[in-house]
């Protein structure tokens, strides 16, 4: 049963089924109604996710962040609707809705059941992974064709979404923001990090930034700023027919409001990060051609070393968890986007 009216959710969790036990429930096959051969679990920063036969499952974690605050069923289901109504901009059929996770003493715990819901859960059409870009990249399967495909998909969204509200000011202002925080998390001396060029590359960016400022006012006041995807990775795009693009960020609004050339640049940097370092301009190129624009070299620069450095810092921050992921992955992944970012500002190989 797939539910598409907010209902009333207990916020009184206290007497709920912990986490683990919503985990083991969703990990038997026995938890679905269909009885998949199998299912696999995979967890991720914010979510746990159940593939379950040709259906996913994603269960928000009850996490509060300054970012975003899943702590409360109210706020998981709210934010469950979200990203079943905003994916269905670029992704539609894929998601298929939003179905609550009930419990009560005598039945237990039931997806879709009678009883009030403990928890709520994104219900998705499972998609082909051989047809995943960031998979099709690994393998060197990529196709002219269907980097037309996304340029053509993304290139439709931008001109079909409204300009966003945002001012020039707070556009501006959030780089510079982000930069603030880049320096706190990035500077720090316990990460294994190239302690030697991340300051000059910081105070490189910063420059560029104040340099390039009225430029970044201008896209705004030019109508160029959109509520977009705001997560435009290549593991979020399935080349499959019709292209689908999913996973945006739903928890933030202000972070989905975006210059169409600074979530490609993003793009970008992600494909040059898995060893496509030319497609990111590619991908810019086409979608510009379809949109009627030719972005200024120096603003993708510019988009392209703040999405690196960013991404820097958010590696190194799973190491701020009490009981990190895979805590050996994130170091050497930031040193790998403090590697793109050196790029995209034209920095040399500094000998330190």
């Amino acid at each position: 049963m797939i539910l598409t009216g907010i209902g009333a959710a207990a916020d009184a969790e206290s007497s709920a089924p912990s986490v683990q036990d919503k985990l083991r429930f969703l990990s038997d096959v026995s938890a679905y109604a269909y009885h998949p051969a199998s299912v696999s679990v995979v967890e991720t920063h914010m979510s746990y996710v159940f593939l379950a036969g040709g259906r996913v499952y994603k269960l928000k974690k009850p996490v509060r962040y300054p970012f975003l605050d899943f702590s409360t069923i109210r706020a998981r289901e709210h934010n469950c609707r979200e990203e079943a109504r905003l994916n269905d901009r670029l992704a539609a059929g894929v998601y298929l809705g939003v179905v609550p996770l009930t419990f009560d003493e005598a039945q237990g715990l039931a997806i879709g059941g009678d009883a009030p819901p403990v928890d709520w859960l994104v219900v998705m059409r499972r998609l082909p992974q051989e047809y995943m870009m960031d998979r099709l990249i690994r393998d060197g399967r990529l196709t002219e064709a269907q980097i037309d495909a996304i340029s053509e998909k993304l290139s439709k969204f931008y001109r079909s979404v409204e300009s966003s509200s945002i001012t020039a000011k707070d556009y501006s202002a959030r780089f510079f923001s982000e930069q603030e925080k880049n320096r706190d998390i990035l500077m720090r001396r316990n990460f294994a990090l190239d302690h030697g060029r991340i300051p000059i590359l910081l105070d490189l960016l910063d420059a560029t930034l104040t340099t390039n400022r009225s430029l970044l006012e201008r896209r705004v006041h030019d109508g160029a700023v959109i509520e977009g995807h705001g997560d435009l990775r290549p593991e979020h795009i399935c080349l499959c027919e019709p292209v689908a693009i999913f996973d945006c960020l739903e928890f933030n609004k202000e972070l989905r409001q975006v210059d169409p050339f600074d979530e490609l640049a993003f793009l970008g940097v992600e494909c040059a990060q898995l060893g496509a370092g030319e497609l990111g301009q590619i991908l810019i190129d086409k979608c510009g051609r379809l949109l009627g624009e030719k972005p200024p070299r120096q603003l993708i620069a510019l988009y392209s070393a703040s999405r690196a450095m960013l991404r820097a810092r958010l590696s190194v921050a799973h190491l701020l968890d009490p009981t990190p992921r895979q805590p050996e992955k994130w170091e050497p992944l930031a040193n790998r986007y403090i590697d793109l970012a050196q790029r995209a500002l034209g920095v040399k190989p500094l000998n330190l």
